[in-house]
């Protein structure tokens, strides 16, 4: 195989690898390579990212290879981060997020039946933008986890505590519960628009 064959795979493995990174054993043994040409084509690959016009490098520690980006770059990751963090959430997450803030801790389960349509993918981009997580789990079968607001879902509406989101009227279905928190959501949204 050729030498950038060779190396063409050792990058693909550090990649796939991800953030927990491959340690230099495991690129030695899946290339069948020994520790001298292994560190070679590693410092090879090392020197090609550091001199290229490239947006990421090859970093390491204690014998686990990684790929990151260049710290040089940080603030195009942040302002990526303040962008993602700053769309507006759709309807369907605006309304999930409402019925866990309100009636929380909940199961998706509990959450489908109020909605009245699947909740999965809007669940996931709550958790994706940190302003849900899982707080436990619910006794019984299958014990379903339960979710609840985070202290980002706090700072993202300009809330000290829980406590501060408006009461609710106490002659209210669960439906009117969605209706005056998408409200409540709708005000919060365009005030951060």
């Amino acid at each position: 195989m050729d030498i950038n064959d060779i190396k063409a795979i050792m990058e693909g493995l550090i990649f796939a690898a991800g953030d927990e990174g491959i340690h230099k054993k495991e690129i030695r043994k899946v290339l069948d390579l020994d520790k001298d040409m292994a560190d070679h084509l590693i410092n090879e690959l090392k020197f090609e990212y550091e001199h290229a016009k490239r947006g990421i490098m090859l970093m390491e520690s204690q014998q686990v290879l990684f790929l990151t980006t260049k710290p040089e770059h940080s603030e195009y990751f942040t302002k990526l981060k303040e962008a993602k963090v700053q769309a507006k959430l759709s309807q369907a997450a605006l309304e999930t997020l409402a019925i866990i803030a309100y009636l929380q801790p909940i199961t998706r389960t509990e959450i489908e039946q109020i909605r009245g349509v699947k909740s999965e993918r809007p669940l996931q981009t709550l958790i994706s933008r940190a302003l849900i997580e899982e707080v436990g789990r619910r006794e019984g079968v299958g014990r379903p986890i339960l979710f609840g607001t985070t202290i980002e879902f706090l700072t993202y509406f300009g809330l000290s505590s829980i406590e501060d989101l408006p009461p609710l009227p106490e002659d209210i279905n669960e439906i009117d519960i969605e209706q005056e928190a998408d409200l409540f959501f709708d005000r919060l949204q365009n005030m951060n628009d």
